[in-house]
């Protein structure tokens, strides 16, 4: 058993801790922001996270992290259901015009979700209860190392107070601004693979009240020029944002409340969802990039004794929802890899954990890049007023998919499957029949199938001036 420091409380960085404190490891997380966890009831109204800059913005947890949580960490599931969490099924949730009778295997779409206050407080009383050390108010400004030479060999972290904390292993769950590479080389490590672009996506979230409105479509809805999210939550809460592209100055509008509210009315499967109490004006995310790291070049690590977990090693579009589930994933991909390898052997651990990264993880991370690309590529099309047809053949496919799951229960159940990812493409579509019932009733439909407003008519009732300067 090791002594571990996990760098981060949030979700990642408090399941990873929860995950290996219950294996027997001696755990203490350490995280910048100075106020305590509260206790659920009091999250919402009374925390404040100034390190995480969407702590506040919508959240939904899908089916995949779920399906962890429950197997892994069933002490949080008892405690987010006491804190008010909604259960529910992303199938059930859809019109039974759409997705026919339940069957058995329909549980595999089962979700528990609720706001990112109410579940990082849940979190975080679960790691203490399993014996992890949290440490509050601390903030790490770099690494210490056995200064032996060569390839460094990290040791703990140095603080801003000046006093190191020691460990066996760091993992850094900090986040997608995780600053560790640059501890690295200051440390004298080789600089880590790092690609890097901008999401091109600008998120206008708010938060509600009230009745939880019926869901008639998928959580996620394309419509020409924007993208809507209606996210059920906790305690009776739900959220809807709007996603725009960032070159899209005309959408800029919807900072505005009023603008937001005359935007939304237009999409039939969505306009409901704004009839609650409002419980935030309009929250505006953007700036955010598609990242991802690697502590290994060309197989060789390039420090030992510290590894990286969930967004601090790949992050991405948000709007898609796969962070949290793919940050829990590989937190028991590490938890495994500590029963294989004994983590005083530092080398094997390094590289061993790199290998499986890479083979588990990656493509987790590219498939959601590939779908990050097409869809703003395709927003982009709609700003100049073109259609957007790719060479790509896989983009008409997924399209041509959500089409056909309008009017069949079975490609309702296998879209559903990917958009809850709990399954992917390859698997989908090898499913007996699936491609061909796909082009029978996805073929030719439109490529916004979902009724909606046109571009002119949505910047003509955000703004009446702003059609006139659609592609502005």
């Amino acid at each position: 058993m090791a002594e571990i420091l996990v760098l981060g409380a949030g979700l990642t960085g408090l399941a990873t801790a929860t995950l290996l404190a219950r294996d027997g490891h001696d755990v203490t997380v350490v995280e910048r922001d100075q106020a305590p966890a509260p206790v659920p009831e009091q999250a919402w109204d009374g925390w404040q996270r100034q390190g995480v800059n969407q702590f506040r913005l919508p959240h939904f947890m899908l089916p995949r992290w779920w399906a962890v949580v429950r197997d892994e960490l069933p002490g949080v599931t008892e405690a987010l259901l006491a804190a008010g969490a909604l259960r529910c099924n992303l199938l059930e949730l859809l019109p039974e015009t759409r997705r026919g009778a339940v069957r058995p295997d329909d549980e595999r779409f089962d979700t528990v979700t609720a706001r990112r206050p109410v579940l990082e407080a849940v979190l975080s009383a679960a790691a203490e209860s399993a014996g992890v050390t949290v440490r509050r108010g601390v903030a790490v400004t770099g690494l210490t190392t056995d200064g032996r030479g060569g390839v460094p060999h990290v040791t703990g972290v140095l603080t801003a107070a000046g006093r190191p904390i020691r460990a066996d292993l760091v993992v850094d769950c900090g986040g997608g601004r995780s600053a560790l590479p640059a501890w690295l080389v200051a440390a004298g490590a080789q600089p880590p693979v790092e690609e890097r672009e901008p999401c091109g996506f600008v998120y206008y979230g708010r938060h509600f009240r009230g009745e939880l409105p019926a869901l008639r479509t998928n959580l996620l809805q394309a419509h020409d020029s924007m993208g809507v999210l209606t996210l059920p939550g906790d305690n009776g809460t739900w959220s809807v944002v709007l996603v725009t592209h960032a070159r899209d100055k005309a959408m800029r509008a919807l900072r505005d409340p009023a603008c937001w509210d005359r935007a939304l009315a237009l999409y039939p499967y969505a306009a409901e969802w704004a009839d609650g109490e409002p419980i935030t004006g309009v929250d505006v995310m953007a700036g955010i990039e598609d990242r991802y790291r690697r502590l290994a070049v060309d197989g060789a690590p390039v420090a030992t004794g510290v590894v990286m977990v969930g967004d601090a090693w790949a992050c991405t579009n948000p709007s898609v929802g796969r962070g949290a589930a793919i940050g829990l994933l590989h937190a028991r991909l590490l938890r495994d890899t500590l029963r294989e390898v004994d983590p005083a052997e530092h080398d094997k651990l390094a590289r061993r954990f790199d290998e499986v990264t890479a083979r588990v993880m990656e493509p987790m991370y590219r498939a959601t890049i590939w779908l990050d690309r097409h869809r703003l590529a395709e927003l982009e099309a709609d700003l100049a007023g073109l259609p957007y047809r790719p060479d790509d053949p896989r983009w008409g496919a997924s399209k041509a998919l959500f089409a056909a799951s309008l009017h069949d229960p079975d490609l309702t159940r296998a879209y559903s499957a990917l958009s809850s990812f709990i399954a992917g493409p390859d698997e989908v579509f090898a499913t007996p029949g699936v491609r061909e019932r796909v082009v029978t009733l996805g073929g030719g439909a439109p490529q916004y199938p979902l009724p909606g407003p046109t571009r002119v008519e949505l910047l003509s009732t955000m703004d009446p001036g702003a059609a006139a300067d659609s592609r502005g």
